[in-house]
């Protein structure tokens, strides 16, 4: 296991910064098997390695969104670990990019979050996001959440290198 993140001060091309930090990442991950030491790492990795504004990893807790459970408490996603200012706890399914992402089974880019429908404001200083779902038995078993403080940060090549980094997470849960 590797105990260290490098990207050269040279790298600035995003797409060369994810092909230097994700063997670095998948590094981290060996001989570990826990799942909340694993995304603690992720995480950090990311945050540090690619500065991220926030980045973070929301699960799905409880039962299917359609079934309640008990006294009507239904699934939401939880938050996980994460690396920037304090988080939004609890959303609800089909609520914010979070939530919009789960009930679409799909990758959200949103280049201004004021412009999406909405929008739930855990920091006023967020300004773009991505949301990445990740999958266990063909079910969302949460997401990979990423905000900047810049408008339209992020494209499809984050979409891309981070869907790899969903891959990883998949085997891990």
């Amino acid at each position: 296991m590797s105990e260290s993140i490098l990207i050269p001060g040279s790298i600035t091309d995003k797409k060369e910064k994810y092909e230097v930090l994700i063997p670095q990442i998948k590094a981290l991950l060996e001989g570990e098997n826990d799942l909340v030491a694993n995304l603690a790492n992720i995480v950090a990795a990311l945050k540090y390695g690619m500065d991220f504004f926030w980045v973070g990893v929301y699960l799905v807790k409880g039962l299917t969104p359609d079934l309640s459970f008990g006294e009507g408490v239904k699934a939401e996603l939880v938050l996980g670990p994460f690396q920037g200012p304090v988080a939004c706890t609890r959303i609800a399914f089909g609520k914010g990019v979070c939530g919009s992402s789960w009930q679409q089974k799909k990758t959200i880019i949103v280049k201004n979050v004021d412009e999406f429908p909405g929008h739930i404001a855990c920091n006023s200083s967020s300004k773009s996001e991505i949301v990445l779902p990740f999958f266990k038995n063909g079910n969302v078993a949460g997401v990979i959440d990423v905000d900047s403080d810049k408008l339209a940060d992020f494209d499809e090549t984050d979409a891309h290198y981070l869907g790899q980094i969903s891959s990883l997470i998949e085997k891990l849960i």
